[in-house]
């Protein structure tokens, strides 16, 4: 892995405040991370000096969307410090509309495994050195490719991350569907210290059920604190609003079983 380079004060160039009901819920905004190339980030934390627990939220293979800024939001109005970080800084067209599979297959294979870690390291740091975060009480969730990258997360960085909670991550347990992907995260799995909910669905066509099986044993056999979860007639992507494939009865179990999750573990 590439070492992480020495951080620099975090610049906030966008600030904006999210209101219901006209009650201050939360504060988002946009920071750069580390010494250049630095390291984009959609930050939301809830209102008051906390410490709060945080959640890093990585985005879909195509990208820091909308949808990904607002799950990040609702993290903060549930009480965390959210962090999304935009890890296609790289590129210059950086987000892709959901069916645009040509382009989300090559914006994906910009992003290798060994950038994508020593940059989860990075904003991992950040959070840490918040005053409005309990550094020992830091969680991971991401989507789909981000879904890996949690699972990832939470081995290469094991020492950091207290609970993870990876939806839908194709090629955990399989050879990596993108170039970058080289690490192969079962095989990193004993590394893991946190307790896991993994989050499938049982139509998604991207993850054969030979696969999830093969994750749960294989974190079953290692002793792990891991749930994996798979969820009837819900298809890949099923969380995302935005998306055909959304299922609205395993979203809301999902959203309300990680928080409970997190409430537990991140204290």
């Amino acid at each position: 892995m590439p070492e992480m380079c020495g951080e620099i004060p975090n610049v906030i160039e966008e600030s904006i405040f999210d209101v219901k009901e006209g009650i201050l819920m939360a504060q988002s905004s946009i920071v750069n991370i580390g010494n250049a190339p630095q390291l984009p980030a959609y930050l939301a934390q809830p209102e008051g000096k906390g410490p709060f627990p945080a959640v890093v939220v990585i985005f879909e293979a195509f990208g820091l969307n909308e949808n990904i800024k607002d799950i990040t939001r609702r993290f903060a109005e549930a009480g965390y410090v959210a962090l999304a970080p935009d890890l296609y800084y790289t590129e210059k067209e950086r987000v892709v509309a959901y069916g645009q599979m040509e382009k989300v297959f090559a914006l994906a294979n910009t992003l290798p495994d060994d950038r994508a870690m020593a940059d989860m390291g990075r904003a991992l740091q950040y959070l840490k050195q918040q005053s409005k975060v309990k550094g020992n009480a830091i969680g991971v969730t991401g989507f789909c490719m981000g879904g890996r990258l949690a699972f990832l997360t939470a081995c290469v960085h094991a020492a950091d991350i207290a609970a993870a909670v990876p939806f839908y991550g194709g090629s955990i347990g399989g050879k990596g569907r993108f170039s970058g992907q080289t690490l192969a995260p079962l095989d990193l799995a004993d590394k893991i210290r946190c307790p896991l909910i993994v989050n499938y669905g049982e139509k998604d066509a991207f993850i054969p059920m030979d696969e999830v099986r093969k994750v749960e044993a294989r974190l079953k056999e290692l002793g792990k604190q891991a749930e994996v979860t798979v969820y009837p007639g819900a298809d890949h992507g099923y969380m995302c609003t935005d998306r055909a494939s959304y299922h609205a009865a395993a979203a809301k179990d999902s959203w309300e079983k990680m928080i409970a999750f997190f409430g537990k573990h991140l204290r």
